[in-house]
């Protein structure tokens, strides 16, 4: 088989795969988790049944493909806002809102429960408490930030601080508890 032939149809697969990924994000926003069918699927993508059996078993494996698109969106997403960022401290200081604000974001407590199950979770933790160590890393050289603790517990205490972000009502709160978190990360006088 030719060469453009292969990237084609790697192409085509690509396109029914976001296609699937997208309208079953949408049909469980809209309609709710138990009332999204296979077929409903099928249907809203433009589909047959069959078709969608070839690329997913059941809609559990969407879900969880979809998420694992969302996660990965918002890795880089906090690694972009790490590099657009000037001295260490404001990079620390830049992807933590970041992240806050991610988690402020409201999310479906049973979808949510759902999808945090899957390894693809454990493996963005842990990148992204890595981003945030090599920063408290880095921010410790410069004298911005402490350098008493170890930087995989100060990464570990702003990820958990950070995650209270999701039952706040406002983002000047998330703001708020951003603002006291960093207070945390700063040297002892």
């Amino acid at each position: 088989m030719p060469k453009l032939w292969d990237e084609t149809i790697e192409t085509h697969r690509l396109a029914v795969r976001e296609a699937t990924l997208d309208t079953t994000a949408a049909l469980v926003a809209e309609h709710g988790l138990a009332s999204v069918t296979m077929s409903k699927i099928a249907a809203q993508t433009g589909i047959g049944r069959a078709t969608l059996y070839k690329y997913f078993p059941d809609i559990q494996a969407i879900l969880m493909a979809w998420h694992e698109r969302q996660v990965g969106h918002h890795l880089r997403q906090l690694a972009a806002v790490r590099d657009q960022a000037g001295d260490p401290g404001q990079k620390l200081q830049a992807v933590l809102e970041a992240f806050a604000l991610i988690s402020h974001q409201r999310h479906d407590g049973e979808l949510a429960a759902l999808l945090h199950r899957g390894d693809h979770v454990v493996r963005a933790h842990q990148q992204l408490h890595d981003l945030i160590r090599d920063l408290v890393i880095e921010g410790a050289k410069t004298g911005a930030l402490r350098d008493d603790i170890a930087p995989d517990e100060l990464a570990t205490y702003c990820l958990h601080a950070l995650t209270a972000a999701s039952s706040l009502t406002s983002k000047a709160a998330v703001q708020r508890l951003v603002a006291v978190t960093l207070a945390g990360l700063r040297p002892q006088p």
